[in-house]
């Protein structure tokens, strides 16, 4: 391979320094000879936010471009980059790319799954011990300078259902047995019920229902494909205790958030931590910002300070594997969806 042309486009957290990660674009180049790395971060957020001023230069790069790496990608990529062979995401979930016009062409995507699986099972975790210590009710209280004793909860002996076992529903397994927790769980794959590393059972996805029914809190770790959207909806929450919370971390849409808001009105359920809505931002007439019993975050679960860097590492691997013909790590499948 002669030369590679990468095109790095990392999300803008801090206005003050949008420009991508100089060690990362050092660590990218030296992945193998022949590579040329162009840093289009700053265009690409410009576009994004409305400034037709960035399209004419951030059109140049995307022409010459082989390779894209990513995670907020320019609109019509195919028509303004057809050179485009490979899109490394710097993300796990590959439902933002599935509305694109790449999902549809041959070049090939990639993500960063299992960077995510600390970070997001700790939130799970965060999430659960909120509930049971009543988290909220003390943030009220303080606001009120109320002082009122209550009495908490423990997670010890619960029981823990996780939709979906994947990297970040091991993960969030592995913590809630260090919590003394019960773990039963779902994937998608598995045929029959068995047994899994911090898994006391494992259930086919047809028993959905009775796991719910089962657990003192849900998470939801599944990704965002046609076959799990609106996968929990009124049978399926009626279907859960009325002491029970379920936490989603997974996407908002896998929820169906008006059977949702309906049963944190009606206590069908307990309550909800969501780090994920259906539309994002949540609008402000949203009921969820009213409801005591939900505990919201903005998508940030997946965070840590050295992400970047960690999903540079990922795509560095992938970039050698790439230039000496070897089989690619985390390639989607379109038919899965993941």
């Amino acid at each position: 391979m002669e030369s590679l042309n990468v095109l790095v486009i990392t999300p803008v957290f801090d206005k003050s320094t949008p420009w991508a990660d100089e060690e990362c674009l050092r660590q990218i180049t030296l992945a193998g000879p022949g590579i040329n790395v162009k840093d289009a971060s700053v265009l690409a957020d410009a576009e994004l936010r409305g400034d037709s001023t960035a399209r004419e230069k951030l059109d140049a790069l995307l022409a010459e471009a082989d390779v894209i790496y990513g995670l907020f990608l320019p609109q019509n990529l195919l028509t303004r980059a057809p050179k485009l062979k490979w899109v490394q995401m710097m993300s796990a979930g590959a439902d933002r790319m599935a509305r694109s016009d790449v999902w549809q062409s041959p070049a090939i995507i990639t993500g960063v799954s299992g960077i995510h699986a600390t970070p997001i099972g700790e939130f799970v975790l965060q999430f659960m011990l909120m509930f049971a210590k009543k988290a909220p009710l003390c943030f009220q209280m303080k606001q009120r300078h109320e002082w009122r004793r209550f009495m908490p909860a423990v997670l010890r002996s619960k029981t823990v259902g996780i939709v979906g076992l994947g990297s970040i529903g091991r993960e969030v397994a592995r913590l809630s047995k260090a919590f003394g927790m019960r773990v039963i769980a779902t994937r998608r794959s598995a045929k029959k019920v068995t047994r899994a590393r911090y898994v006391d059972r494992l259930v086919p996805p047809e028993q959905l229902k009775q796991l719910l029914a089962e657990s003192d809190y849900v998470a939801i770790t599944l990704p965002l494909t046609p076959e799990t959207r609106g996968i929990i909806g009124e049978e399926e929450l009626k279907a859960m205790k009325s002491t029970a919370y379920i936490i989603n971390i997974g996407r908002g849409n896998i929820i169906d958030e008006k059977a949702l808001i309906r049963a944190l009105e009606e206590n069908w359920i307990a309550g909800a931590g969501l780090d994920v809505v259906a539309t994002e931002p949540l609008p402000a007439d949203s009921r969820l910002w009213e409801l005591d019993n939900v505990i919201l975050s903005p998508h940030v679960s997946g965070g840590m300070e050295d992400y970047v860097s960690r999903a540079t590492e990922r795509f560095c691997e992938n970039l050698k594997r790439y230039v000496n013909g070897k089989k690619l790590l985390n390639v989607i499948d379109r038919k899965k969806g993941y």
